[in-house]
């Protein structure tokens, strides 16, 4: 994909590491390529309010990201909305994967997905250079499936597409499953099943306060000891070490080890002190945190001519301010300015 005039190509990769002022090596960037979704998850888009930020061109977003893996980032998460409703996606995943980090090797290249579109685009985003892909899934029972996306026939896409998924490589699966108490946490004992049946990795997650509405209690969360206590009834676990210090799941495979389960658990065991996280909205701003209650607007300083020093010189200097945590659950906490969707999964 040819680039505009309006961005040059970013320099060699810098040898420094992006680092807060915690002392944390920010090595992971997730970025939102659109807010607009196919779904309309009830406890996501509770106000069902729709896109509410401008998308960048296909081009800026390279522009943006080669930025950061100049400045050490390693690992590339492309995200939503639902990302593979954006145009250009299979040229964006190209041009990343000729990209190298500061050790010569090609960024990490992965994306998140409700899974809806994938069955045909599978095989092309392995070949356009994507590693692997992580399908949002919040039920593997049909009618409660369709209850929470609102869109009758989802369940058998997404069905379909986590099939082509594991059949083009993109590997190793993983199933994200939001918990909530009272609407979906009658399905873990079935997720357990399907990560077996279907040879991916399910992760629970914690639900937390990013929904649209004002849904969120501390009685929703579905904790981690208490999905580790109800599958062990049925199908004993046993603890797997992490990848790295950062990884944000506890992992357990099954006792005849086959099969694996992740637990993603920000609310009861907050993994805040290890995160090597940052994000970029889909229209250009970066959130140092989840919970930001400020964003930064990156976007705005490139459009406005600044130069890939000046750039560069003001992430560094942005990442420094990193949140040393968040506060769910504390007095005073306050949502962040705006929801999951509009932040990027």
């Amino acid at each position: 994909m040819a680039a505009a005039s309006l961005d040059p190509p970013v320099e060699a990769p810098a040898i420094s590491r992006l680092t807060d002022s915690h002392g944390r090596v920010i090595h992971d960037l997730r970025v939102s390529i659109t807010d607009r979704c196919n779904y309309k998850c009830v406890y996501c888009r509770t106000g069902e309010n729709g896109a509410q930020y401008p998308e960048l061109r296909i081009d800026e977003y390279l522009r943006l990201i080669e930025l950061f893996v100049s400045l050490g980032i390693t690992k590339v998460r492309l995200t939503g909305g639902e990302p593979l409703l954006r145009r250009g996606l299979l040229d964006l995943i190209r041009d990343l994967a000729r990209l190298r980090t500061y050790d010569g090797r090609r960024p990490d290249i992965a994306l998140t997905t409700n899974g809806h579109l994938l069955d045909s685009l599978a095989a092309p985003l392995k070949a356009a250079g994507l590693a692997r892909v992580t399908v949002s899934m919040d039920a593997v029972d049909e009618p409660v499936f369709e209850r929470i996306t609102r869109v009758p026939g989802s369940f058998q896409s997404v069905l379909a597409g986590v099939r082509a998924a594991r059949a083009a490589g993109l590997t190793p699966l993983k199933i994200n499953c939001v918990l909530l108490r009272g609407f979906n946490d009658d399905q873990v004992e079935g997720f357990a099943r399907f990560a077996r049946d279907e040879d991916v990795i399910v992760r629970f997650i914690e639900f937390m306060p990013l929904e649209e509405g004002r849904l969120w209690s501390p009685e929703i969360v579905v904790t981690l000891k208490e999905i580790v206590n109800r599958i062990g009834r049925v199908l004993p676990l046993v603890p797997l070490p992490a990848h790295e210090a950062s990884e944000t799941a506890r992992r357990y495979t099954f006792a005849d080890g086959k099969g694996e389960i992740g637990i993603i658990a920000p609310v009861s065991q907050a993994f805040c002190g290890a995160c090597s996280r940052v994000r970029l909205t889909s229209d250009g701003k970066i959130r140092t945190c989840l919970f930001s209650q400020i964003e930064h607007d990156l976007y705005g300083r490139m459009r406005a001519g600044a130069p890939n020093e000046e750039l560069r010189a003001w992430i560094v200097d942005t990442i420094k301010g990193k949140e040393a945590r968040h506060h769910i659950g504390e007095s005073g906490f306050l949502k962040p300015s705006r929801s999951m969707v509009h932040i990027g999964g």
